[in-house]
C-alpha cells in the first residue's frame, strides 16, 4: 500500500486534512494506495508555493529556463518504463501503450523547448512609416492551475507544462483521484526549483478550491463536461482565463472508395486501443453503403483480435478504469439494443475479475441512440450506413461536441468538403497524424480555448505594449 503526498515547495508535504481516498487497480479490483481527499488548506499551500516561486523564476533569462525543461526531459527519458508501468496500475493501459503515449509526451516536451527559442515575447510590431516604435511584450500570467484527467496522466502534463514553464509561470498539478500514481513520480522526477511545479492531491475537495483561487490565473483544464463548465464558472467570476478540453463523440466518415481491409484496421486501432478510454477515439462510424457489408466484417474480424488481456505487459485489450465507467458504457450498449441495434460481437460483461469489457462492433445505431449522443468512452464501434458523403457529415455534425474526427477517403472534391465538419481536428486518412504546427480550438460541448504551438504560449502570457514617441530611445525590452 502506497500513501502518497501533496508536493509543495519542492518537498513531500503531509496533507492538512485527514481524509484519504483509495486508488484501485483495475485488473485486479484491489486498493494500491491511498491519497489526501484534499482540502481548502491544501490548495492554498500548493498555489501559495507557486506564487512565492513565480516572480525568482520569470526573472531568470528565458534560456535558463528552457535548460531546466531540457534536463527535465532527459531525466524522464530514462523512466518511460517506470512510469508506463504505474499508468497501468492505476487505470488498466497496457504498458506497450503507456510507453508509447509517455515518449510522445516527452516529444512534445522537447519540442516546446524548441518552439520557445523562436516564439516572440518580444517583438518590435512598429508598422512602415509610423512614427515612434511600438513594442509588444509577453508576461507569464502568474500561477496555473494544471488539472489533468485519468486516461493520460504522464503525456497530459508533458504536453501542456512546457509553454507555461518556459513562459516563466508556475504551475499546481492537479492529478485525477482515480490515477495519481505516474503523476506523483512524474514530479518527483522534475528537474525544477522548488515551488515551480507543485502537486496537489485530491478529488473535489481539492479541485473546488484551486479554481476559485484568487491567485490562479489560469485553469487548464481535462475531463468531463460538466466539471468543465464548473471550472469555467469558477474561472470567469474571478475574471481569469481557462482553457477547457472536454468530452467528444468523435465520429469517422469512410468513403466508398477506401481500401476496405486496412480502413478497418485503422478505425479498430482508434477505436479500441487504450479501451477506447482516450478523448479522441472513434466513437461514431459513418460507412458508405456500398461498401458497408465489407467493412462491418472486417472490423468485426479486428475487434475479435482485440482480446482482454491478463498481462499487462502484452498488447490488447486493458480493463476499464473503473467499474462506474464500464457500467456506462455498457448502458449505451443496452439502449442501443433497445432502439434497434444488432450487436455483431461484444457487448457482454465477462464474468472475469477485473473491470474489462470486450471490443464491440454494433451495426443499425441511429441518432436516437445514447451511444450516438453522448461521450461513451469504451471499446465500442456503433456503425451506421450512409448513402453518400453529404449524409455523413450531416450526421457527424448532429452533436453538441465537436473534438476531433477523422475522415477515409480518396475523392478529393469529398475531401475539399471536410472543413465542414464541427471539429477541433480532422484527421484524413490516418488517425492522430500530424506535426508540431498542429493548432486546434474544441467545438460546442467539447470545450474552449487553443492549444498547440504559438497558441500555447498564447494561452501562458499576457500581452501588452509599449508604445515609444518618435523622440524617444527605445529601452531594451527583454
Amino acid at each position: 500500500m502506497k500513501h502518497l503526498h501533496n508536493v509543495i515547495n519542492g518537498i513531500a508535504a503531509e496533507a492538512l486534512d485527514s481524509a484519504v481516498r483509495d486508488v484501485v487497480n483495475p485488473f485486479t479490483e484491489h486498493v494500491i494506495a491511498q491519497i489526501p481527499a484534499g482540502s481548502a488548506a491544501d490548495a492554498d499551500a500548493a498555489v501559495e508555493s507557486a506564487r512565492t516561486a513565480q516572480e525568482t523564476w520569470a526573472a531568470l533569462d528565458l534560456e535558463e529556463r528552457l535548460r531546466y525543461l531540457s534536463r527535465t526531459a532527459d531525466v524522464i527519458e530514462g523512466h518511460i518504463r517506470e512510469l508506463a508501468e504505474l499508468e497501468s496500475q492505476e487505470m488498466g493501459k497496457p504498458i506497450p501503450v503507456a510507453e508509447q503515449f509517455i515518449t510522445g509526451g516527452i516529444s512534445a516536451l522537447r519540442t516546446s523547448v524548441e518552439q520557445a527559442r523562436t516564439y516572440p515575447f518580444v517583438a518590435d510590431v512598429t508598422a512602415p512609416g509610423e512614427p515612434g516604435r511600438t513594442i509588444v511584450i509577453r508576461q507569464p500570467l502568474g500561477v496555473v492551475a494544471l488539472i489533468i484527467p485519468w486516461n493520460f496522466s504522464v503525456s497530459s502534463i508533458l504536453a501542456s507544462i512546457g509553454p507555461l514553464i518556459a513562459a516563466g509561470d508556475t504551475v499546481v498539478i492537479k492529478p485525477s483521484e482515480k490515477a495519481p500514481l505516474s503523476a506523483a513520480r512524474l514530479v518527483e522526477l522534475f528537474d525544477m526549483p522548488p515551488g515551480v511545479v507543485n502537486l496537489l492531491h485530491g478529488d473535489a475537495r481539492a479541485g473546488r478550491p484551486l479554481v476559485e483561487h484568487e491567485a490562479v490565473k489560469l485553469v487548464h483544464f481535462t475531463g468531463s463536461v460538466e466539471a468543465g463548465r464548473s471550472v469555467g464558472v469558477a474561472a470567469a467570476k474571478r475574471l481569469q482565463r481557462s482553457i477547457l478540453e472536454l468530452g467528444g463523440n468523435d465520429p469517422v466518415i469512410v468513403d466508398s472508395d477506401v481500401d476496405v481491409v486496412a480502413t478497418a484496421k485503422a478505425v479498430a486501432m482508434s477505436t479500441f486501443i487504450n479501451s477506447g478510454q482516450i478523448c479522441t477515439s472513434s466513437e461514431r462510424i459513418y460507412v458508405h453503403r456500398t461498401i458497408a457489408d465489407e467493412f462491418t466484417h472486417a472490423l468485426v474480424a479486428e475487434a475479435e483480435a482485440f482480446a482482454m488481456i491478463d498481462d499487462p505487459d502484452s498488447d490488447g485489450l486493458g480493463p476499464i478504469v473503473d467499474d462506474a465507467q464500464r457500467k456506462i458504457m455498457h448502458a449505451h450498449v443496452l439502449d442501443a439494443v433497445a432502439h434497434g441495434a444488432t450487436i455483431l460481437v461484444g457487448g457482454e460483461l465477462p464474468d472475469r475479475l477485473g473491470y474489462f469489457y470486450p471490443a464491440t462492433v454494433l451495426t443499425g445505431a441511429t441518432p436516437d441512440m445514447r451511444i450516438m449522443n453522448e461521450e461513451t468512452f469504451g471499446p465500442i464501434a456503433p456503425i451506421t450506413v450512409v448513402d453518400s458523403f453529404d449524409e455523413a457529415i450531416t450526421l457527424a455534425n448532429g452533436t453538441s461536441f465537436g473534438l476531433a474526427s477523422t475522415v477515409y477517403s480518396r475523392n478529393p472534391e469529398n475531401l475539399k468538403r471536410c472543413g465542414e465538419i464541427n471539429a477541433a481536428i480532422v484527421w484524413i486518412n490516418e488517425w492522430q497524424s500530424g506535426g508540431v504546427g498542429v493548432t486546434y480550438e474544441p467545438w460546442g460541448l467539447s470545450g474552449v480555448g487553443a492549444t498547440g504551438g504559438a497558441a500555447s504560449f498564447d494561452a501562458a502570457t499576457r500581452p501588452f505594449s509599449m508604445v515609444y514617441s518618435s523622440s524617444t530611445e527605445v529601452v531594451d525590452a527583454t
